[in-house]
């Protein structure tokens, strides 16, 4: 029987289970189906975490795509929001090949309308047109997808653009580099926005950081560096940059959860929507006007920040236990404005909250 299934974010499984045929068939009844009625532009934008096995699967999904009448767009290496991001700009659907923060045995796909996240009722649709998919088809011959190099560079400016440029003067960061997706931007990044930036523990072999059920391993990896005294945090991200991890100057790794507070709190939200699983000292810290729970899973923290923007809230954000953090509404920050990003994003609440605790004076602890 196949390990592929549907989750709380993108199908996901075996290496073993998911190469060739499957990754055709799946990327191919997820253009028949919600592809065909939701975008327009017939362009899908692909994009891939550093996996051993992502490259051949993002080939696989381009050649489905080009069967179905989508011109395919090879984005590279990229975090997954960086993904969602060039979607929405082109009106485009986009598939991510990522098993973000499991081993490096399993991989994923990851779906996306021009709107963002597919939800639950578009996985229902992508399964009612993939059929069989144990009875193994023949694939067409592989059809290459158009590189644009510069989308990693567009996911940059929205901060760069949004943000002063001195809000991390003066922080000392450790960026535990491993095998993120985003483990150079990440660094690149937070220097220029004035942060001292030492990048640390990069690697050729894929680590699967979980951001919420943390390694022992990583812990002790992580203590053992703030030990040293020279950093005031450290920042890593899972394997497809969209779940962050900071640790404050004692190595102690701050909750997910706590991480989306702070954000939310620094960019002045008035409404957020998180899944059960989130602490409540959310609604103990007050400040917001609504705190609306859902079930685990990012669709229905879409779903929910959908529901508070017709109730009448302005600026609504969302954020999951593992860190993840959804922007459902544009942000005035200062004469700037950080446009909204309905899928789970690393940067943000790494940034802010790194800039919130140097705002404050204050360690992170």
């Amino acid at each position: 029987m196949s390990s592929l299934k549907f989750g709380t974010s993108g199908l996901r499984g075996l290496v073993a289970d998911l190469v060739g045929w499957p990754s055709y068939a799946y990327a191919g009844a997820f253009f028949r189906s919600v592809g065909a009625t939701s975008c327009a532009s017939r362009t899908a934008v692909i994009g891939r975490d550093l996996r051993d096995s992502s490259a051949d699967i993002a080939a696989t999904v381009a050649t489905a795509a080009a069967a179905a009448g989508f011109a395919a767009i090879d984005c590279g290496p990229l975090p997954t929001p960086a993904l969602a991001l060039e979607a929405i700009r082109r009106g485009a659907c986009a598939v991510m090949v990522t098993g973000s923060h499991i081993p490096q045995d399993r991989n994923g796909l990851k779906f996306y309308r021009p709107d963002g996240e597919i939800t639950k009722a578009d996985e229902a649709a992508i399964l009612a047109a993939l059929g069989d998919v144990s009875a193994v088809g023949t694939m067409p011959a592989p059809v290459a997808a158009t590189p644009d190099p510069d989308v990693v560079e567009r996911y940059r400016r929205r901060y760069s653009a949004a943000f002063a440029p001195d809000i991390l003067a003066g922080l000392r960061v450790a960026v535990y580099q491993q095998s993120s997706v985003a483990r150079d931007l990440l660094a690149d990044l937070l220097a220029g926005f004035g942060a001292e930036v030492t990048p640390i523990g990069r690697s050729d072999t894929f680590v699967p950081i979980d951001t919420e059920a943390h390694r022992p391993e990583d812990v002790t990896y992580i203590a053992e560096t703030m030990a040293s005294g020279a950093y005031d945090a450290l920042v890593t991200t899972d394997g497809d940059a969209d779940r962050p991890l900071v640790a404050d100057a004692a190595g102690g790794i701050l909750r997910g959860d706590v991480l989306g507070l702070i954000t939310a709190r620094y960019l002045g939200a008035d409404a957020v929507v998180v899944p059960v699983t989130a602490g409540s000292a959310i609604e103990r810290a007050g400040g917001f006007a609504q705190v609306l729970r859902t079930r685990v899973g990012s669709p229905f923290v879409i779903a929910g920040m959908e529901q508070a923007q017709r109730a009448g809230a302005k600026t609504v954000a969302g954020f999951e236990a593992n860190g993840g953090f959804l922007l459902g509404s544009d942000v005035a920050l200062g004469g700037s404005v950080l446009p909204a990003l309905p899928t789970r994003d690393a940067m943000l609440p790494i940034l802010a909250t790194l800039a919130a605790a140097r705002d404050a004076g204050l360690p992170l602890a």
